[in-house]
């Protein structure tokens, strides 16, 4: 699978362990920056990239790392397309994907540990959207509310 990984300075160290396990894994990586966390950097830029590859097909799913995690979802969910949750947890990270169709993971870095970053990784990884009725029913309604936004761009 092909993964958009990318981060802010706060999230670059869990960045670069989840870098070489994806690889081990077998994952292609697509690096959206950054590379070091010696210079402050802006989530929303790295959010944007990520987002962006995974809304153009360019990656199947995306993964973002910032301090906590939640700058980082905000983020990714002013892209069409993309659904990006915040999880720290392998029940909601699995869950997401199987009745929400979430294509990006969103880590705090400051917050979660190695070793459960990898259990919840894999299980957003491993999951696929069951497209049960329900489920596709409040995806659709979900999409419906982000088109109507991207047309007239802001709440009137």
């Amino acid at each position: 699978m092909i993964i958009a990984l990318g981060c802010d300075h706060a999230g670059f160290p869990l960045k670069k362990l989840l870098h070489a396990w994806l690889e081990k894994k077998g994952h292609q990586v697509l690096n959206q920056g950054v590379d070091t966390d010696a210079v402050p950097a802006d989530y929303p830029d790295y959010a944007r990239a990520v987002s962006e590859a995974v809304a153009a097909g360019k990656a199947e799913r995306g993964v973002i790392v910032c301090g906590s995690g939640v700058g980082a979802t905000i983020a990714a969910n002013k892209v069409p397309g993309v659904r990006g949750c915040m999880c720290h947890d392998t029940f909601s990270a699995r869950q997401g994907v199987e009745d929400d169709d979430m294509n990006v993971l969103c880590l705090g870095g400051r917050i979660i540990g190695q070793e459960l970053a990898y259990e919840v990784l894999g299980a957003f990884l491993n999951a696929r959207f069951s497209g049960l009725d329900r489920h596709q029913r409040r995806k659709d309604k979900v999409t419906a509310i982000e088109r109507t936004y991207s047309k007239s761009g802001a709440i009137k």
